[in-house]
């Protein structure tokens, strides 16, 4: 098939094209690279199957017509995004217009050509979890931030296109994914922030009280259940979650990162009123679905990503932040 991936030079998008190339398909990549790196797709630049990498801002219209003029798209997974919930409270129209409003962008070129959409969202639109059966896709939502706000006013559009325009689409919502190529800087996720600190000898700062739980869920497992809610023809006009089942709180990650190598402190939460205080996913629909689980456990997955961060960063530039 040929493929788009919006946002394939970031985090998930480069696990979610290596998936692609690894299956034979055809795959283009567009990024603004305000969140990501070229660099992150170098381990697939001499692939005859990466078709072309893309410098482009879905803002801009009339690129995103050339493109699709150019290429007739198969499917299209939509991962670019802004995904900072801080930086979405300090700025909200931002988040807006990258997420909703490039969404819609991104949409009515999908329409008219009927290409499929998988809808990256994220696990933030939901309220906490009240219970150990976690959350599914009919547990409540709650936007306590403007960027769970963008996400669902997106998340809503994209599923009005299958409604009014008959488009094959899919939202996906991944609760909190973590793993190699991650940032380990303000705009990574807490995992890579934890060793980044550890290997440098610095504290590892715990927002709040640190009993606010996360489902942790490896990236090469997210990116394997993005590209199977493409493949699938079963969850058209759909959502479908995917995460491990299991929550562990920021102070009990905190000390099986630190593992006695470096202190915890806690630190005043910039924006404590965005803090969803359970996360716990509930993947059934997931596995019934599209026959997915979980591979990768959580402290295989630390060690996986340790062990990268390690190579990437501390071997090679110290000082490195």
């Amino acid at each position: 098939m040929n493929i788009l991936v919006t946002g394939g030079a970031g985090f998930i998008g480069r696990w979610v094209v290596g998936r692609l190339l690894k299956d034979g398909q055809s795959v283009w990549v567009v990024d603004n690279l305000a969140n990501s790196s070229l660099d992150n797709l170098k381990e697939y630049e001499d692939s005859e199957h990466l078709q072309k990498v893309q410098i482009m801002d879905l803002k801009d219209r009339e690129a995103l017509k050339e493109l699709f003029r150019e290429v007739s798209f198969d499917l299209c997974y939509h991962l670019a995004a802004s995904i900072n919930v801080q930086d979405s409270i300090d700025d909200p129209e931002t988040t807006f217009n990258n997420d909703t409003l490039a969404t819609f962008y991104l949409l009515e070129e999908c329409r008219k050509q009927q290409v499929k959409m998988v809808f990256m969202s994220t696990c933030m639109v939901y309220a906490r979890a009240v219970d150990e059966q976690g959350i599914d896709e009919q547990s409540p939502i709650k936007p306590a931030s403007p960027y769970a706000g963008a996400k669902i006013a997106a998340e809503n559009m994209v599923l009005s296109y299958f409604y009014a325009y008959d488009l094959p689409v899919v939202v996906v919502r991944p609760f909190n994914t973590y793993g190699p190529y991650q940032k380990t800087g303000g705009e990574g996720g807490v995992v890579a922030i934890f060793i980044h600190s550890k290997l440098k000898g610095e504290p590892l700062n715990i927002y709040g009280d640190g009993t606010q739980s996360r489902d942790l869920l490896y990236v090469g497992d997210c990116a394997d259940f993005v590209v199977e809610a493409g493949y699938s023809d079963k969850l058209h006009g759909e959502i479908v979650n995917a995460g491990t089942g299991e929550d562990i709180t920021v102070n009990q990650l905190a000390e099986l990162i630190a593992d006695g190598q470096a202190p915890i402190q806690h630190v005043p939460h910039i924006h404590p009123q965005s803090e969803i205080q359970k996360l716990l996913c509930n993947y059934n629909k997931a596995e019934k679905q599209l026959s997915w689980t979980p591979k990768v456990t959580t402290q295989e997955g630390i060690r996986r990503t340790e062990q990268w961060i390690l190579e990437t960063f501390h071997r090679k530039e110290p000082n490195q932040s």
